[in-house]
């Protein structure tokens, strides 16, 4: 993950690196699962204040990009799950389509996988 936060921007710091996350998160680079450093840690390597950092994992929350899991950490989630189950549904189409199975029959098995858990 990179994040740069230019201090002469007239864009506050936390949008700087919120922005930066949610870009990367969109992009793909960030997949779903990614744990994000710990706020004090990026607040370290930013040199910005810890509330800062925490204000932009808050507002990245709030957008449904990243869930934060307590003391588990911050990970990302939102768009980026929402990208890869797509991935997942058009290679899965493609394969059943590629088989000759039914749209009912590829839906059924989607149904008792989820099932099985």
């Amino acid at each position: 993950m990179k994040v740069a936060v230019d201090p002469t921007s007239g864009v506050p710091p936390f949008e700087q690196v919120r922005e930066a996350i949610r870009a990367q998160v969109d992009a793909g680079v960030l997949e779903p699962g990614f744990r994000l450093p710990p706020v004090r840690t990026l607040a370290a390597e930013l040199d910005l204040a810890a509330n800062t950092v925490a204000r932009a994992y808050k507002e990245l929350e709030a957008l449904g990009v990243v869930e934060t899991r307590g003391r588990a950490g911050t990970f990302v989630s939102g768009r980026g799950v929402e990208r890869s189950l797509r991935g997942a549904a058009a290679s899965y189409a493609a394969t059943a389509r590629m088989l000759g199975v039914s749209e009912a029959d590829a839906i059924e098995a989607v149904r008792r996988a989820l099932a099985a858990g």
